[in-house]
């Protein structure tokens, strides 16, 4: 069954460590209106222009609310940041000062939580289906959103889903956002997979990770080289999970499955030789979202819970 479309009904902001992007979108997920800026670290001049543009947007449509997608610690109940390691912030009641100003209801979570919801509610049908899943998100770091029992799993303050931070080996290409060397997300994400290649190529600098992928597609080794490395350590992390939580699947997102070709070999490989024999397994999926991921993620936070007995006609 289809769902109703009535022109742009959700707002969703996805603010990363390097652009915030506004989108307004249609019951459908659809999005109507978008518009983007490079994210200031002082979160006052953020947070205005975010409003700016919500209050723009919201002239062209009958908005039923706004979801926040944030890479950092949330406490969604209460709309509160917790911490964001990237900028520092600390303690900002983001979901209060966009609603006192805009008048709308607003819903914050983390970017990898939103990004399951999305899943859950625009994902292909085995993943529709499935009760328990585990969402990877692979950005400029590595995130986790935990679903139990078709519900996102938030943990105490929102603070569940943090294995970016745990343990899996020593020495890594690029620090935590953390400042540690040892934590998943220096060996897997983005940022780990662009220093690899700068070491390889003995470039001056790191290109940026669309660049990385357009070269490792048009074949160069040394791009290849560096995405199938961090496609291991991802893997690692991947199968401490599976082991941990026996989920019916885990699924990876992210701009790194545009090389899904490239990388589900070794991912897959490394999973199966690191889940011991006689622990269930769990199917490795390419995320099937559209576009951007969490901008997904951040409508999906208010269309999932305003609209989620909605009816095709």
């Amino acid at each position: 069954m289809r769902l109703r479309t009535v022109g742009a009904i959700a707002i969703g902001v996805n603010i990363t460590p390097t652009y915030t992007t506004i989108a307004s979108s249609d019951l459908a997920g659809v999005v109507v209106q978008q518009e983007a800026f490079p994210t200031d670290p002082a979160p006052e001049r953020t947070f205005n222009r975010i409003i700016e543009i919500i209050r723009k947007f919201s002239e062209q449509g009958s908005i039923e609310g706004v979801g926040v997608s944030i890479p950092g610690l949330v406490t969604p109940a209460t709309g509160d940041v917790i911490f964001v390691p990237y900028f520092k912030w600390r303690d900002l009641p983001i979901a209060e000062k966009i609603s006192q100003s805009t008048g709308l209801p607003v819903t914050i979570d983390n970017d990898a939580n939103a990004v399951a919801l999305a899943e859950l509610w625009f994902g292909r049908p085995e993943v529709r289906d499935a009760r328990d899943f585990i969402f990877v998100l692979v950005a400029d770091g590595v995130g986790t959103g935990i679903i139990f029992d078709g519900q996102v799993y938030r943990g105490v303050r929102g603070a569940a889903g943090e294995f970016g931070h745990m343990i899996v080996g020593s020495n890594a290409p690029v620090l935590c956002s953390c400042g540690n060397d040892d934590c998943w997300e220096a060996f897997a994400s983005e940022r780990a997979a662009t220093a690899r290649y700068q070491k390889l190529s003995g470039a001056s600098s790191a290109p940026d990770f669309e660049t990385l992928i357009e070269r490792a597609l048009a074949g160069e080794q040394e791009a290849k080289t560096a995405l199938t490395e961090t496609a291991r350590y991802l893997a690692i992390g991947i199968s401490n999970l599976v082991v941990g939580f026996s989920p019916e699947a885990v699924i990876v997102g992210g701009a790194i499955t545009r090389a899904w070709s490239l990388i589900e070999k070794a991912l897959t490989e490394k999973i199966e030789r690191s889940v011991r024999r006689g622990v269930p397994s769990a199917r490795i999926l390419r995320s099937s979202l559209n576009g951007d991921p969490t901008l997904v993620g951040a409508l999906s936070l208010v269309l999932a819970s305003k609209f989620g007995g909605a009816a095709a006609a």
